[in-house]
């Protein structure tokens, strides 16, 4: 082939290439290696390339040159050199040895290029590699990386610690063998049924420690999608809520315990009244019917555990002893949900209209109907948010205003506009009772 060719060859390269005799001197210099190092190749043809080597690598070309005439080929390797402007350089290098005809070695090249964008590259790999790893193995959660077919293919260094295992025996479906066997069925059922959907996981379960002691997670898993929107890898996290289910549980003992001795106060309090009224059977049964109204009232509070009490329950509750009367009830409304002291107030005053209604009114006879409806109202022009909720009775017999108010009108009226600061309508319309009561959004927990 033409000679001209490969010095064409030579000089359209990108790569530094430099032709050096056995004992390191410079003959040939091309275009590349004149950028890289700022010499011109007038410069450098004849001269030895030890002038490039910084002061801390002074022997590091005569090694080279020594394994070269060993026959050896220096694969790429890092180095550092300097440029023509005093510049400290990393480069990567390949360095051959050039044989004549017979064989012999007769000179060297080399190939060099700028490998501080690589090395830069490669360093921010690294140190983002390690800050991952700090995160991940000191973070308090179990944590682990799957496939998008689930199985698992990384854990963090806490999953070991806890475990005892390694990565072996734990990859791919390795995991359930340290579930407690009364689960590892459903969790596996559910996982499954989230990896098919491509969508969040959440379980509940027990895992086996090294010592082998089992103890509750909280167990969440996130699909990682690519930029199609499929599934790249799940992440997931283990998280010991063993000491919050233990706490969980006395609160809930001791909140039974309190409803206990609660309903046994009650149960004494009415006793007093039966001692203290024993002519009075009205009065008693009144008194006995409320008192029985705050029970069912303590019941959902507990059950809730004195926080959100959703309107539907409430209103179920309350009127549980009503399902067998003559007359039907509709309910209708959102999900909403009742702070404790608004759900005591309304609760209060629907037992109170319920049991007037039985007695007086459309749940006294066939035909008779009431209907129980709430609602979040919006903030418009015509007033601020809020909820609303009425009692509306037809069918039933004609209905006349009562000719004294008791503590039953208390209870529908006046305790929840000052416990609430309700508007409270009660009216007595020939054809039926009708109960409004609209308050601010402060009773309100939430919807849901």
């Amino acid at each position: 082939m033409n000679p001209d060719y490969y010095a064409c060859l030579v000089e359209s390269c990108h790569d530094a290439i430099v032709a050096k005799r056995i004992d390191g001197t410079i003959i040939g210099w091309n275009t590349a290696a004149e950028k890289l190092f700022g010499y011109s190749s007038a410069e450098m043809v004849g001269q030895s390339t030890r002038g490039l080597l910084p002061d801390d690598r002074p022997d590091e070309e005569d090694a080279i040159l020594a394994r070269i005439r060993q026959g050896e080929v220096v694969g790429q390797f890092f180095t550092k050199r300097l440029h023509k402007d005093g510049t400290l350089m990393d480069i990567s290098a390949t360095v051959s040895p050039v044989r004549d005809e017979a064989g012999n070695i007769v000179g060297v090249s080399k190939i060099a290029r700028n490998a501080g964008p690589y090395l830069e590259s490669q360093r921010r790999i690294r140190e983002a590699d390690l800050r991952f790893r700090m995160l991940a193995d000191n973070i308090s959660q179990l944590a682990w990386m799957a496939n998008p077919d689930g199985k698992i293919f990384w854990f963090n260094r806490r999953w070991y610690d806890y475990t005892g295992t390694d990565f072996e025996t734990m990859q791919g479906f390795g995991w359930t063998s340290i579930q407690h066997p009364d689960h590892v069925e459903r969790v596996l059922t559910g996982y499954r049924e989230s990896l098919a959907a491509k969508e969040r996981w959440e379980d509940t379960f027990p895992l086996r420690r090294k010592d082998g002691e089992y103890r509750w997670y909280l167990s969440r898993a996130l699909p990682v999608r690519g930029d199609d929107g499929e599934v790249q890898f799940w992440f997931g996290t283990n998280t010991d809520i063993t000491e919050h289910r233990e706490q969980a549980e006395q609160i809930r003992v001791l909140l039974m315990e309190v409803n206990h001795r609660s309903k046994n106060m009650l149960a004494i309090v009415q006793a007093l009244a039966r001692r203290t009224a024993p002519d009075d059977a009205g009065f008693v049964a009144r008194f006995e019917e409320r008192v029985r109204s705050l029970a069912v009232n303590q019941d959902i509070l507990v059950r809730r555990e004195w926080r959100d009490v959703p309107v539907l329950e409430l209103t179920q509750q309350q009127l549980r002893f009503v399902e067998t009367a003559p007359g039907g009830l509709m309910l209708d409304g959102p999900a909403v949900s009742l702070k404790p002291r608004a759900a005591e107030v309304i609760g209060m005053a629907l037992h109170e209209l319920a049991t007037n209604s039985l007695k007086h009114g459309a749940l006294s006879c066939d035909g008779g109907k009431v209907t129980i409806g709430w609602d979040l109202r919006p903030a418009d022009g015509d007033g601020p948010a809020g909820f609303s909720m009425f009692w509306h009775e037809e069918g039933g017999p004609p209905v006349a205003a009562p000719q004294r108010t008791g503590f039953g009108t208390s209870l529908i009226s006046d305790i929840p506009r000052r416990s609430l600061s309700a508007e409270v309508l009660l009216e007595y319309p020939r054809d039926g009772v009708r109960w409004e009561l609209s308050c601010g959004p402060e009773v309100v927990v939430g919807q849901g």
